[in-house]
């Protein structure tokens, strides 16, 4: 990448000038790809210095990973301060929330699950699985069933089951164009509940 314009320095709080880095590297990796990006481009367009990316992330490829999992992890704002009603709701608020997430990451969204799809990255793979654990708790959390005990094994492994056809469906709204954002809300809430409450009793009790 050429011609980037270095972007103006301004004094900012690490935790902050590090969120920002982050910020530029999934837009950056996300149009162009892990090969094309290279640290000076980053730094350019992030108005630091190509070391202080060193000694926040290590290097490229730290760096690319660490967009990777907070591209796949979803995060504790997608599950915070849901209101005291029916699970139906809650998830319901839930998926949004990820789906606008997901819009608003559309392209490195799609390169971070399409890494998951070539797999041999032992690296790509741990981030993969931590995110499944993560979306699990955090449906569970929507769903208001983080204190069920019995099954919970089988319970996991449901929702872990379902991560598949999320990034599936998500690839029909984004790439195929096959259904709309609206669609997808629809089929994820309810995939959801129906797993939770017609799946899981029929599994548990096998």
């Amino acid at each position: 990448m050429t011609g980037q314009r270095q972007t103006q320095r301004r004094r900012m709080a690490p935790d902050a000038r590090r969120a920002e880095i982050l910020t530029v590297a999934r837009r950056l990796f996300g149009g162009n790809g892990y090969t094309t990006v290279s640290v000076s481009d980053i730094a350019a367009e992030a108005g630091v210095a190509r070391a202080l990316i060193n000694h926040y992330f290590g290097g490229k490829r730290e760096l690319y990973l660490e967009v990777v999992r907070q591209m796949m992890v979803v995060p504790a704002s997608v599950s915070q301060r849901l209101p005291p009603t029916t699970a139906e709701e809650r998830l319901s608020i839930c998926v949004d929330r990820w789906l606008e997430v997901v819009e608003r990451n559309r392209e490195m969204w799609l390169s971070a699950i399409g890494l998951e799809a070539l797999g041999n990255d032992p690296d790509i793979d741990r981030i993969m699985l931590e995110a499944d654990e993560i979306a699990t708790d955090r449906i569970l959390e929507a769903a208001m069933m983080t204190d069920v005990t019995e099954g919970r094994t089988k319970l996991r492994a449901v929702i872990r089951a379902h991560s598949a056809m999320l990034k599936a469906a998500s690839r029909e709204w984004l790439v195929r164009g096959t259904l709309s954002r609206s669609d997808l809300h629809v089929i994820l809430t309810r995939t959801v509940l129906q797993l939770l409450h017609t799946v899981f009793p029929a599994v548990r009790d096998d």
